[in-house]
C-alpha cells in the first residue's frame, strides 16, 4: 500500500505515473477528495476517462479495486448484500433434529456466516492492504430509490442490515462515482460528495494521451488524428460525440492498417472505429469527411 499524495503535485505526478494525464484542477479535486475522505462524482461524456481515474488510483496506491457497475433495476441484492437462503434452510433442518431453540437458531442463522456480501459492503470491510477504491460507476443508469440508498454509504461509510444492524467502516474507502448524464442525479447525493466534471481535453493534451496510449502511432498521424476529431467535436452534429477512448482506438486501428497520414479512404474505411451510430457514420462518409480533412490539413500547416 503507498501513502496518499500530500500535495496537488504529488497527485499530478501519482496520476502521471499510472500513464493518466490530468490538469491541475482534476488533480485538485482527486486530492482533496483523498485527503478529507469525501467521495468524488465525475460526471462527464462517455469515455472522458472517468472510470480509469479509479482503475488509476487503485493500481499506484496499491489498493483493491471494487467495482458496482450501475444498471436499470439494480437492487440491493446484487449491489450490497443478501442472505444465503438455501444454507439457511440446512440450518434449521438440523437444528429441527436437534433441541436448539427457536430464539438462539433464530440469532444463529442472521450472521455474518450467512451473509453474502456484495460490492458496497466489501468496500467497507477492514483490509490489510488499506481501504478499497469502490468505483460506482454510470450511476445515472440507477433509478432514484437507488440513490436514497446510497445517501448513507456516501455520507457515514455504513450500512443498516435490519437483522444485524450497522455495519460501519473502520477507515473510509476511497470512493469514485461516475455518471454519463443522460439523467440529473439529486441533489442531496451530489452535496455528500466533491463535484468534477470532466470535459473533452483540449488537443495539446490529447496528443499527450495518445503520446501514452498509442505510442507506436507516428507522431503526424497522432496529431493528424486529434485535429480531426477536435474538428470533428466542434463543428458535426452527431448524435454521440467520440470520446477520448474512440481517439485511442482509432490511432490503433490506422497503426494497424499501416497508415502513416490520414486519407479520405483510411478515414471512410475505419469509421466505425471512431463513430458509433449509423446515422452519424453516414453523415460523415465520402465528401464531408474529405472536406473536413481539407480544413484540419490547412490548419496543421498554418500552424507550422
Amino acid at each position: 500500500m503507498t501513502a496518499l499524495p500530500s500535495s496537488v503535485s504529488d497527485t499530478l505526478a501519482m496520476l502521471g505515473k499510472g500513464n493518466y494525464v490530468s490538469d491541475r484542477s482534476l488533480a485538485t479535486a482527486i486530492y482533496l477528495s483523498l485527503t478529507l475522505n469525501r467521495p468524488l462524482f465525475l460526471e462527464g461524456e462517455a469515455g472522458v476517462g472517468k472510470t480509469e481515474i479509479a482503475k488509476v488510483l487503485a493500481e499506484t496506491l496499491g489498493r483493491r479495486l471494487i467495482r458496482l457497475q450501475c444498471y436499470e433495476g439494480l437492487d440491493l441484492s446484487s449491489a450490497v448484500y443478501e442472505w444465503n437462503y438455501p444454507r439457511q434452510m440446512i440450518e434449521i433442518r438440523l437444528a429441527e433434529r436437534g433441541t436448539e431453540s427457536k430464539e438462539s437458531l433464530s440469532d444463529e442463522i442472521f450472521t455474518d456466516r450467512f451473509l453474502i456480501k456484495r460490492p458496497l459492503l466489501q468496500a467497507l470491510e477492514p483490509s490489510l492492504d488499506g481501504p478499497p477504491v469502490l468505483l460506482i460507476d454510470e450511476l445515472d443508469r440507477t433509478d432514484e430509490p437507488f440513490e436514497a440508498f446510497l445517501l448513507e454509504v456516501l455520507s457515514d461509510y455504513q450500512i443498516t442490515i435490519p437483522e444485524m444492524g450497522t455495519i460501519k467502516a473502520k477507515e473510509p474507502p476511497i470512493v469514485i462515482v461516475t455518471s454519463n448524464r443522460t439523467r440529473e442525479i439529486h441533489d442531496a447525493l451530489k452535496r455528500r460528495c466533491f463535484y468534477y466534471w470532466i470535459d473533452y481535453p483540449a488537443a495539446e493534451r490529447e496528443i499527450e494521451i495518445l503520446k501514452l496510449k498509442a505510442p507506436t502511432a507516428a507522431a503526424s498521424l497522432s496529431r493528424e488524428v486529434v485535429a480531426f476529431v477536435q474538428k470533428l467535436r466542434k463543428t458535426q452534429d452527431l448524435f454521440k460525440l467520440p470520446g477520448v477512448a474512440e481517439t485511442i482506438d482509432w490511432a490503433h486501428a490506422l497503426t494497424q492498417l499501416d497508415v502513416l497520414a490520414l486519407t479520405p479512404e483510411a478515414i471512410n474505411d475505419t469509421l466505425g472505429v471512431l463513430l458509433k451510430y449509423q446515422d452519424d457514420i453516414q453523415k460523415m462518409q465520402g465528401s464531408e469527411a474529405e472536406k473536413l480533412l481539407s480544413q484540419v490539413r490547412a490548419e496543421i500547416a498554418s500552424a507550422v
